[in-house]
Parts: C-alpha cells; sequence; structure tokens
C-alpha cells in the first residue's frame, strides 16, 4: 500500500483536493496543471510530497480505504442487529452513501476502471479494500452460521459491486436495497 509519510500543509491540500477531483471528475480526465492550480500549490510540492501523480492516486485511495474501513467497522460495532440480518445491515449503511449528493459509484471500481495497467501503485490499494470488504462480509456469513460463508462473501461482494455500478450505469440510486432484498434470499433470510 501507498507510504504514510508525513505530509505538509501543502501536501495534505493536494491530498483533500485530489480526493474530490479525482472521484467527481475522473483520474485520467485531471491533469497535473488542473490539480496544482485547484489545490493552490506547485507541481514540485506534489513531486516532493508524493513523488508522482500515480503515488498521489494510490495516496488518495489508501485514505479513502482507511476512512471507508474505519466507518464501516465503526458501524457493525455500534450495530445491534444480530446473525443474518447484521450481514444484511451492511446494506443498509452502503445504500445511505447512495443516497448522498454526488455519488458515482465506488471509488475503488471507478479507479480500476481507469486505471487498467496491474503494476500501478494504486492497483494493490484497490486489491487491498475489496479483499478487506470480502472477508468482512465472510467473516459475517461465519458469525451468522450460514453455510460456505467464503462462498456467501464472494456473492454478496458481486451484488454490492452490481449495485455500485447500476449508480454509474444509470444513475440507480435504489440498486443497493434491491441488492439488500437479493442477498436476504440468497441467505435464505427473505423480508421485506
Amino acid at each position: 500500500m501507498s507510504d504514510q509519510r508525513e505530509l505538509s500543509a501543502a501536501g495534505q491540500r493536494l491530498l483533500e483536493v485530489a480526493t474530490e477531483v479525482f472521484y467527481a471528475e475522473g483520474i485520467r480526465a485531471t491533469g497535473v496543471d488542473s490539480l496544482v492550480a485547484r489545490a493552490q500549490v506547485s507541481k514540485p510540492t506534489l513531486y516532493a510530497q508524493f513523488g508522482s501523480k500515480e503515488q498521489l492516486v494510490a495516496a488518495v485511495l489508501d485514505r479513502r480505504r482507511a476512512a471507508r474501513q474505519a466507518a464501516m467497522t465503526a458501524f457493525l460495532q455500534q450495530c445491534a442487529a444480530n446473525g443474518a440480518e447484521r450481514l444484511l445491515a451492511v446494506f443498509d449503511w452502503l445504500a445511505e452513501g447512495h443516497g448522498q449528493e454526488g455519488f458515482r459509484g465506488c471509488p475503488f471500481t471507478n479507479a480500476a476502471v481507469e486505471l487498467p495497467d496491474a503494476g500501478h501503485p494504486a492497483r494493490e490499494v484497490i486489491s487491498a479494500y475489496k479483499d478487506w470488504l470480502r472477508s468482512t462480509l465472510t467473516r459475517l456469513a461465519a458469525e451468522a452460521g450460514l453455510p460456505r460463508p467464503e462462498e456467501v462473501g464472494f456473492g454478496l461482494l458481486l451484488l454490492i459491486d452490481g449495485a455500485n455500478a447500476r449508480v454509474v450505469v444509470d444513475g440507480d440510486r435504489t440498486a443497493m436495497r434491491r441488492a439488500k432484498q437479493v442477498a436476504a434470499r440468497m441467505i435464505g433470510a427473505d423480508h421485506e
């Protein structure tokens, strides 16, 4: 994963601006000149703090990964539901994000589409997040006593990725709620 070194105030500002702009406008569509101008930093600041645009992209995604993992972990620690209901609550938590202004799909999947080179430093971060999410779903399936929890975790990740794709393709903000219904049927906890 990306290097977690100390950033200057200018480097932190660049990271914050890049996090917003890469997600809203795209990684490839955002040039270095535009990025540094928006962050009100110099190009040498970008290279001194991150080494390259590629490393900045990896740092942006690593920041998102850490924040997403911490938020979902906190949600699950506070979740009062048990068993299969706890597993399905993940879909409710994700659906809240779908309803937020400016949501345009999973930032990790979007980045993977833009960065097809398996050697890009951000690809490691993308894979780490998706692996963490799959393993979290698998653990929750095992805790719920479901048979074949690895298969359940993988299947639920496919549903989540599919729901995120519906937002990108059609702007469908209800897809995660429908994915929850499919997940409930899949794990034998069918309910409305």
